[in-house]
């Protein structure tokens, strides 16, 4: 591990100091790389599901998922490259003229759990940036994403980039997570959880570097007595059901006790299939189980669904304020008024109007991918594309001046 650190910080110069341009082209190869080594993916994926317990939709992959995977490396590839930017720029009254330009963070450390496909995604935001990656992979994952950082290394290799420049931890020794967390003697600059709650926990208690927090998912949907039924149903179904497996879907739906007699039975009709865990009032309107206190802080990750009617608007945002975990939120409303009190007062990394909270997602905001969802309020909030993954220095140009 140790060894891994500083040849990551060596590849971190070395990318660096490229090219936007090979960076690019290293990026294109990688998705290249992965179409070609498809077959072999395809296997490691097969011994990591003959082995899996839980959470077996976000571990599988098949055709479709891998070519996805290429197209999101190649939608990061066309994306500008961050690296040199100019924030802003202006000139002090003496004549220094002050640029800030933004510059990599340096050796990022990921550690991740169930999704191999964060291997790719991981490895290409990384490269975008400018940043070198030692990619931790859950023990569950661990067939599959050799194979999709074997296919990530020739990729590398293709361009003339560093071979360290994206490595994967080889063991399931949970040890391993500790000395990333322990910064590897300094290598390490970043560490980037994306996982369960027990593993974000474990990063806050140990890390020794700075972290970029991912926190659960526990996202809610809001519907206000002004919104459009048909769009209210339709809404609703998808954001909890169409991938029930992600951090954007929907785990509470709150409901205007206006609108929750009529349009209460219309949602639980189309959300056939999931079980719905209502408070006393919502379960007047439609057959679901009594909900715990539990369930208004749980995040599902399968088709069960929270309910609760609500009062209005100040009673929707108190709950969100209480259970939420700083994620997604959503308003369903015809009112734009209310939509944009909501919209201004929730205080989550995303918060969406008329739209399904499934949108929570870096390629859905056009970064072509993401290493996860920002739920902390520092540094970086929301989906953490290659922007997100850079820092900033200040470059001042003088004509001779100096200090009185």
């Amino acid at each position: 591990m140790e060894a891994m650190g500083r040849a990551a910080r060596e590849a971190a110069h070395a990318l660096r100091n490229s090219s936007a341009e090979t960076r690019t082209a290293a990026i294109a190869a990688m998705a290249r790389q992965i179409r070609a080594h498809a077959p072999e993916i395809l296997a490691a994926n097969a011994l990591d599901l003959a082995g899996a317990t839980g959470l077996v939709d976000r571990l599988r992959l098949d055709t479709g998922r891998i070519e996805a995977m290429a197209r999101s490396i190649d939608e990061v590839a066309l994306l500008p490259d961050p690296v040199g930017a100019e924030m802003d720029r202006w000139t002090r009254p003496n004549g220094l003229e002050i640029a800030r330009v933004r510059t990599p963070i340096g050796v990022i450390g990921m550690i991740y759990e169930s999704r191999p496909n964060v291997t790719a995604d991981a490895a290409a935001i990384c490269v975008r940036s400018g940043n070198a990656v030692i990619l931790r992979s859950g023990s569950e994952a661990l067939n599959s994403s050799t194979a999709i950082h074997e296919a990530v290394a020739a990729g590398l290799e293709e361009a003339g980039l560093p071979h360290d420049t994206v490595q994967l931890v080889p063991v399931e020794d949970r040890e391993a997570v500790g000395l990333l967390l322990e910064g590897l003697s300094g290598t390490i600059d970043l560490i980037i959880p994306r996982g369960g709650k027990s593993l974000v926990e474990r990063v806050g208690r140990e890390a020794r570097v700075a972290t970029l927090g991912h926190l659960e998912g526990v996202c809610h949907t809001y519907v206000h007595s002004s919104a459009d039924p048909d769009m209210a149903v339709s809404i609703v179904r998808n954001a909890k059901l169409r991938r029930v497996t992600i951090c954007g879907a929907t785990e509470t739906l709150l409901i205007d006790r206006a609108a929750a007699p009529e349009l209460l039975p219309q949602i639980a009709r189309a959300l056939d299939g999931c079980e719905l865990r209502g408070d006393a009032e919502s379960r007047l309107y439609a057959p679901m189980k009594a909900a715990q206190e539990s369930d208004w802080t749980t995040e599902y990750l399968a088709p069960v669904l929270a309910v609760r009617t609500v009062a209005g608007l100040d009673s929707a945002i108190a709950h969100i304020e209480r259970y939420g975990t700083g994620h997604t939120e959503a308003i369903i409303a015809a009112d734009p008024l209310v939509a944009e009190d909501f919209l201004a007062r929730v205080d989550s990394a995303i918060v969406i109007w008329n739209a399904s909270t499934q949108f929570a997602d870096g390629g859905e905001f056009g970064f072509g991918a993401e290493i996860g969802i920002a739920t902390g309020k520092l540094h970086a909030r929301g989906p953490v594309g290659p922007e997100q993954l850079t820092s900033f220095h200040y470059v001042v140009r003088g004509s001779g001046q100096i200090r009185p």
